[in-house]
């Protein structure tokens, strides 16, 4: 018999008694450990349409975090984790980028070390492998304990506990999930995000979880932190902000739009290292949202009310009490606004 796999649209959170009577005094923060606590559990994705230092900085001062990408030179990254750094102004300042699992990944990960970050994220699609294994003991011999180190992605309790017990203090969960992610067309392959978080969470290991991956709103993020996770992981969210890397352009109908794009795309690919191999995303744009603080407000208001119903005042309570219920076809289409939908 085959196991069936849930997403986000597929259940509801139960609304419970609550006794909070302003969302303010809710906490959302979380701890990651080793050194990275965020005031708000939002991380942007290590992509080049969405985090260098501008985005990182912007984050940074609202209390969630960015992580910068790799496809660059060292040189490149360094200036831009230098730059984050001056312009947060804090010593404490949580700032993570992205390395590979071979070619100049030491290289990489000890620059960007001595330029000021506390978070380096072994960035692959594929996570649970043998040069995963590779990377996260050689980066852990050559850069200590202190350092926190993020890994992924996985989509299993398997590959969680692996990469736990290969020295990740956090891991990425979402295989094939994201917007511009074509991995389970191409490849058969993928889990849904909130099943991979409900499995993952199983963990007797000390780590923390990332969900990443199809994420669309607020109410998404609320699901994915009452089953387990202790942050999401955002691409498509911020993509088209002011601070994401790219310049303004006109979609068709000649309105304001940047580039987003998925890093196993054919344009990114080739972009990057001169080739394209197994194409496993997407290249499009995306209209353009203004400030990424407007976006990270609507979804920090958003989080806050989502606590409330199910009457938590912080998410280790939320993870505990909360209830999930699955949905029919029906209910997903009743969830949504339908004041101008028909039925034929």
């Amino acid at each position: 018999m085959l196991k069936s796999a849930i997403c986000f649209d597929d259940v509801l959170l139960i609304p419970q008694f609550s006794e909070i009577t302003t969302r303010a005094d809710i906490d959302v923060s979380s701890n990651l450990e080793n050194s990275v606590r965020l005031r708000v559990p939002i991380i942007s994705s290590p992509m080049d349409t969405v985090t260098e230092s501008t985005m990182a900085a912007a984050l940074h001062k609202y209390g969630a975090m960015g992580i910068i990408h790799r496809y660059n030179s060292i040189e490149g990254q360094t200036e831009h984790i230098k730059k984050c750094r001056h312009l947060v102004r804090d010593d404490d300042a949580n700032v993570g980028f992205a390395v590979g699992v071979s070619g100049d990944f030491i290289e990489r990960a000890t620059a960007g070390v001595r330029a000021g970050a506390n978070l380096i994220c072994i960035d692959v699609a594929h996570g649970h492998h043998a040069l995963m294994r590779y990377a996260l003991e050689t980066l852990r011999k050559t850069l200590g304990s202190n350092i926190h180190i993020m890994a992924g992605n996985v989509a299993t309790l398997d590959g969680v506990n692996d990469l736990a017990d290969w020295g990740a203090d956090s891991i990425r969960i979402g295989i094939g999930g994201g917007s511009i992610c074509s991995t389970r067309i191409q490849t058969g392959h993928g889990l849904p995000t909130l099943q991979s978080i409900l499995d993952c969470s199983c963990t007797d290991r000390d780590v923390k979880l990332i969900a990443d991956g199809g994420i669309r709103n607020s109410g998404d993020i609320v699901k994915a932190l009452a089953a387990g996770a202790d942050a999401v992981m955002l691409g498509s969210l911020f993509a088209g902000t002011v601070e994401a890397p790219g310049e303004i352009v006109r979609d068709d109908n000649g309105n304001p739009a940047k580039a987003y794009r998925g890093m196993a795309s054919k344009e990114a690919q080739v972009n990057w290292r001169g080739k394209s191999a197994s194409e496993e995303g997407v290249a499009t744009i995306v209209p353009f949202k203004g400030p990424a603080i407007n976006i990270l407000k609507s979804l920090e208001l958003g989080i806050r009310s989502g606590f409330s119903y199910s009457g938590c005042q912080n998410l280790s309570t939320l993870q505990s009490k909360s209830n999930f219920i699955k949905q029919s076809i029906s209910g997903v289409s009743e969830s949504d606004t339908h004041i101008y939908k028909r039925s034929k």
